[in-house]
């Protein structure tokens, strides 16, 4: 059964930084699509970005091109989300989301959360104004 734990998070001021990760255990990290998905107070959880097996497609939320960073780390089961520039709109908790895929398998809607059946239990990022 897959596991995905997360770390990092925190407090950070408008501007500053901070950087999550996410670490799968239990099946071929290599397989699977990672996504990072967020949700505010009050709000549906919303896709951030997500990272791809077979040619590592990245493909980020509008709201955070330029500013934040997917990355995958093979060897450690790990996919890090590095994130610059931090608005006061991005304070939420941050969840890992994975979906094993096959290669030259079908199409599927990685922004909506309902394509990823595991999920790490959350980190908080709070960015103060």
């Amino acid at each position: 059964q897959v596991q995905l734990v997360e770390s990092g998070g925190g407090l950070v001021q408008a501007g500053g930084s901070l950087r999550l990760s996410c670490v799968l255990s239990g099946s071929t990290f290599g397989d699977y699509a990672m996504a990072w998905f967020r949700q505010a107070p009050g709000k549906e959880r919303e896709f951030v970005c997500v990272t791809r097996p077979f040619g590592g497609d990245t493909y980020y939320a509008d709201s955070v091109k330029g500013r934040f960073t997917v990355s995958r780390e093979g060897a450690k089961y790990t996919v890090n989300l590095q994130m610059d520039s931090l608005k006061p709109e991005d304070t939420a908790v941050y969840y890992c989301g994975a979906r094993r895929e096959q290669l030259f398998g079908g199409s599927y809607d990685y922004t909506s959360q309902t394509s990823f059946n595991s999920w790490g239990q959350g980190a908080q990022v709070t960015v103060s104004s």
